[in-house]
């Protein structure tokens, strides 16, 4: 008996150490945002439990942080492509080499990244199967055989799915790993002039996740010949920028295939003369890469931050009981502050655990990045009112209980807005012109991204990635922007010294 009270006891005191431990620990992230950048970012991503390391280098544990944001930019995109009656579709993970090595150019732009299936339990397989990189090889065959006459056009197909692109250069959580989720657009038309349109719808909706829901400004434009799409026609992207290490970062492309894969897989059709007819083709994707960008764009020492329109939690309530108040008062107006905040549409919890203090949940949920944090204490009760800190920039403010909805709308709605103006502030403060080849070498050792007066040749392009090529990686173009500024006559090319054709942006990237 005496021997099981004091175990008992020893137990109740090991539990009160712990949860002693927990209230002290620090939450802080041991790399700077400004002095370790790669260091800072493999650790955020972490310790805001949007990834887990897996066992398999390049691989990683996408956490339901993730999952939600994901899902959030999912729900906006599917809807949006349904309404411009695409269908959502599912085709096999498998790809047999005989297909895969059809469009030649195609294969040869993901040749070293392919994934291979060489064996069944023991025994080899006959032939080889590759994991998909991409589709465009998997799904053609199957357009040549549903597509027969114009009737069948245009064939719009959408899958979500994962991909297999075997890196082995660098692998960062999102930005480059070797299996990612991503939703995959492949369409067919009749004319040139509908696909060239729906490239461009769709990388409409592309900056629009990027800056209505990641808040991150981006520039579209089109690609050179050198960087565009193995085997496409032409390809447009939406960039984006990374200020804190100068590199670019391609958000999402929207290619038009041309009519090449169609040759490839015979995907012709008699058109409404009775001709016989070839297709034109697009194929257009995002990946979970845009979360990746988002951490680098807004993340700080303190952790993740978290546009509202895609955070899985908007605002986080916390009780904050001193010594001797009404706790249970104080837990009660918790409960109705969340249940007004998530019968409004806002997604909003409260933590009610009790072997954390508020400083230790205040750290917590600063960490992954929630938009608002509502703080409700005994003086906030007395007072019929709530604390509102902000995630982004820490400013605090009282709110009347009676007026809470309203102002906690008025709060994200501002918070959204401002992660972007400063995203776009930041930056813009990064964009130089360069006219010279030494006007852009500077540019480029201080991390700019450069637009430039271009001849529009790839010898020239290569060039260039040639002559900067360091330890940090050469430079290339990021893409044409379609908002040109006026290019005066006369004006020569940075690099060659002829006639420039058009402005292009210019950087180190990802």
């Amino acid at each position: 008996m005496a021997g099981g009270e004091a175990k008992k006891a020893s137990t109740n005191a090991s539990n009160r150490k712990k949860k002693e431990v927990k209230k002290e620990t620090g939450l802080g992230l041991s790399s700077k945002k400004d002095e370790n950048f790669g260091e800072w970012y493999s650790e955020i991503v972490v310790s805001g439990e949007l990834i887990e390391y897996y066992d398999i280098s390049g691989c990683y544990i996408l956490r339901p942080w993730t999952m939600s944001i994901w899902e959030i930019m999912q729900a906006f995109f599917d809807a949006e492509i349904k309404k411009m009656k695409i269908k959502n579709c599912y085709f096999p993970l498998f790809v047999s080499p005989g297909v895969l090595q059809k469009e030649k150019d195609h294969i040869e732009g993901f040749a070293p990244e392919v994934a291979w299936v060489t064996k069944s339990g023991q025994s080899d397989l006959d032939v080889p199967i590759a994991i998909r990189p991409t589709s465009e090889t998997v799904m053609y065959p199957y357009f040549s055989k549903w597509i027969r006459g114009h009737r069948d056009l245009p064939l719009k197909l959408n899958q979500w799915c994962n991909v297999v692109r075997w890196e082995f250069s660098n692998p960062t959580p999102f930005i480059r790993s070797r299996e990612f989720l991503w939703q995959e657009g492949h369409t067919a038309f009749a004319a040139k002039e509908e696909a060239d349109k729906e490239v461009l719808e769709i990388l409409e909706l592309y900056r629009r996740i990027y800056e209505d829901y990641l808040a991150i400004p981006v520039i579209k434009g089109k690609k050179s010949e050198h960087e565009k799409f193995a085997g496409g026609l032409y390809t447009t992207s939406v960039e984006a920028f990374i200020p804190h290490t100068g590199r670019g970062i391609q958000g999402a492309t929207s290619h038009c295939l041309g009519q090449n894969f169609a040759k490839m897989f015979e995907i012709d059709f008699e058109n409404d003369k009775g001709e016989k007819a070839m297709v034109w083709q697009n194929s257009w994707a995002y990946s979970t890469r845009t979360i990746g960008v988002m951490v680098m764009v807004h993340g700080d020492d303190k952790g993740l931050v978290l546009p509202p329109k895609i955070a899985a939690v908007q605002v986080i309530v916390i009780p904050v009981p001193y010594k001797d108040a009404d706790t249970k008062g104080i837990f009660d107006a918790c409960d109705d502050t969340v249940k007004a905040l998530n019968e409004s549409g806002f997604r909003a919890e409260a933590d009610f655990r009790d072997n954390y203090s508020p400083g230790w949940k205040y750290s917590h949920w600063e960490m992954k990045g929630v938009p608002l944090r509502i703080e409700i204490g005994p003086k906030d009760l007395a007072n019929d009112q709530v604390r509102a800190v902000r995630r982004d920039n820490s400013a605090k403010c009282d709110i009347p209980r009676a007026s809470l909805v309203e102002q906690v709308k008025d709060m994200l709605d501002d918070i959204q807005q401002s992660l972007f103006d400063v995203a776009k502030q930041n930056r813009d403060a990064c964009v130089q012109v360069a006219k010279t080849w030494d006007e852009f070498m500077e540019a480029l050792n201080n991390k700019k991204m450069i637009l430039a007066p271009w001849c529009d040749e790839e010898e020239v392009e290569k060039d260039v990635k040639a002559r900067t090529k360091g330890e940090i990686g050469a430079a290339k173009t990021l893409c044409s922007p379609f908002d040109q500024p006026a290019l005066d006559e006369g004006t020569l090319c940075f690099a060659s010294g002829k006639p420039a054709k058009k402005w292009t942006y210019w950087g180190r990237s990802y």
